[in-house]
């Protein structure tokens, strides 16, 4: 087992001014593991109650009289499936006294059950736990993780054909058992059919109207499709920074797949050979580093973006923070240079830098405000 102890630090220090914390990710990242391995370490008593399973639902018929009366660490695992706890938690925490401290699980998050999460916000907060990163893993493995995606039951498996019937078990499973939680009507082979032609979009800019076309659907539905898959972690889309500008930008937002792995399952790419031949390749390589800045930089105060103009100059994603923006160029190359594009953001966007995320091994300075990174060294350089 791949010990994720940063994570566990992460949980303690929130818990630290909150009674409680919602922890959230896609179905598979670790969320029950990294649970119960902080209950262990908890110095309090701990309660596990796992809405996955009947015998627990049944323990909770009366979630009130359970809860009410219980100090120490309370875990509620998988409360997508019995969302009006989350009310009966927020009760609880008005009381003047209140001895347990909640940690709460969900995989899925509908736009109910985010209301009801932020109905929590005075007492709680929010924490994210992705699949494995490039920080987590041997510098050695990273075309394996790139390969396989940060899942770690995907990451850890034999052999990449294992990896890959395993990530065919997680789609199916996702299809058969998460989507009708999400959606009353929206029939899961449309849904599938969705997935694999928006892997084929994958780093690209929305356009709704041509994947409604193709399945035949109005673009408030492949909008509301995508919608789910954002809800399940599956997918991410990145918003578009507006520069003042006289110049056309690009006013859509970007969609990538969050786990390289699953979007190669969707691409039918079940080995490195075949991934370096593919014509997704680059596509999919920027999106795993992307992922993988947003984890290193992601912070309560950071937001991301992308910029592109209809010239073809653009910035792969932007971080904002404390009013100022840090522009990243990622580029499947080990001679990184200065483009024409960076050159651009940097005139124009008001950039306190503009780095190159390459795929060489080492990082050296490219100019006064850019820097070559190798995507190796991320967490080091960043």
């Amino acid at each position: 087992m791949i010990e994720r102890d940063g994570h566990v630090r992460a949980l303690r220090r929130l818990f630290s001014n909150n009674s409680v914390i919602v922890l959230l990710g896609p179905r598979g990242a670790g969320k029950t593991t990294l649970s119960r391995e902080f209950a262990q370490r908890s110095r309090s008593n701990s309660y596990l109650f796992d809405l996955g399973s009947a015998a627990d639902r049944a323990r909770l018929e009366d979630p009130e009289l359970a809860l009410s009366n219980l100090q120490g660490l309370v875990v509620l695992d998988e409360v997508h499936r019995a969302p009006h706890i989350i009310d009966v938690v927020r009760r609880l925490l008005v009381r003047t006294w209140n001895p347990a401290r909640f940690l709460i699980l969900s995989s899925i998050v509908p736009d109910k059950l985010r209301q009801q999460f932020e109905s929590l916000s005075e007492y709680s907060a929010n924490y994210e736990l992705p699949g494995l990163q490039s920080a987590e893993i041997p510098v050695p493995q990273a075309n394996v993780l790139w390969l396989r995606g940060g899942l770690p039951a995907s990451y850890s498996a034999g052999s990449d054909s294992e990896s890959f019937e395993w990530r065919e078990r997680y789609v199916r499973d996702f299809l058969e058992r998460d989507i009708h939680r999400l959606t009353a009507n929206a029939p899961t082979a449309r849904i599938e059919r969705f997935l694999i032609m928006l892997a084929h979009c994958h780093a690209q800019v929305w356009n709704g109207s041509e994947l409604a076309r193709s399945l035949g659907v109005s673009h408030h539905t492949a909008r509301r499709y995508l919608n789910i898959l954002q809800s399940a972690f599956i997918v991410r889309t990145l918003k578009p920074w507006r520069a003042d500008l006289p110049r056309r930008q690009v006013k859509s937002p970007r969609v990538y797949f969050q786990d390289t792995g699953l979007l190669h399952h969707c691409l039918g790419i079940s080995s490195l050979r075949d991934l370096e031949r593919h014509p997704r390749s680059g596509a999919s390589w920027e999106g795993f580093v992307l992922e993988n800045l947003i984890r290193v930089l992601g912070g309560e105060d950071v937001q991301f973006y992308f910029w592109a103009a209809h010239t073809g100059a653009k910035v792969d994603l932007i971080a904002r923070s404390g009013g100022q923006l840090r522009g990243f160029e990622i580029r499947r190359t080990s001679d990184p240079r200065i483009t024409r594009s960076v050159r651009s953001a940097l005139e124009n966007l008001s950039l306190t830098r503009m780095d190159v995320v390459h795929a060489g091994p080492e990082s050296f300075p490219l100019g006064r405000r850019t820097r070559a990174i190798s995507a190796a060294r991320l967490h080091e350089e960043l």
